[in-house]
């Protein structure tokens, strides 16, 4: 009887994970002048930095898995290329963006926190991961924040779309 509840469990567990739907491009949209879509190809616009070796941690800070070798684009360094509908800098601190995943999991950074403190220098699109670029990655477009203590909170697998908000 153990084996076969082992076995269901099993079952249970590799198909009731939600499978990751690659993707190629994102668009960034929302409270900007007009919105841009960007291809992988495009990347190659921005510049390139070694990241390094990156643990991937649960909600508790259990390690999930290691990721070896990341490279990588700043997404602020993409989303400064961006016009939003700001008609002074003051009201920039309202600014919050959406990254939506092609599997609907979101994960929300503030302006302030990409723009103005150490962890906009620590969020990035991997271009580059355990030896493979981003168009043979099978969790492109990934986003990850190297700075966060549970760093799978903000692990953002199949990028589809980056929202623009503004608070109030």
């Amino acid at each position: 009887m153990k084996k076969y509840l082992f076995f269901l469990f099993y079952l249970i567990a590799f198909f009731g994970q939600a499978q990751i739907k690659t993707t190629d491009y994102f668009t960034i949209s929302g409270e900007v002048n007009s919105p841009v879509t960007i291809s992988i190809p495009d990347l190659k616009k921005w510049k390139e930095v070694a990241i390094g070796d990156l643990t991937i941690t649960n909600h508790l800070g259990a390690k999930r898995s290691e990721s070896k070798g990341l490279k990588g684009i700043l997404l602020k360094d993409i989303l400064k290329t961006v016009e939003m509908k700001a008609d002074n800098p003051k009201i920039m601190s309202e600014f919050y963006f959406i990254f939506i995943a092609s599997d609907g999991y979101k994960v929300v950074y503030s302006w302030n926190e990409l723009f103005n403190t150490t962890i906009g220098d620590s969020v990035y699109l991997i271009t580059e991961k355990n030896g493979k670029t981003i168009s043979e990655m099978d969790d492109s477009i990934l986003v990850v924040s190297t700075k966060d203590f549970k760093t799978g909170r903000r692990n953002l697998k199949g990028l589809i779309t980056i929202e623009i908000k503004r608070a109030g």
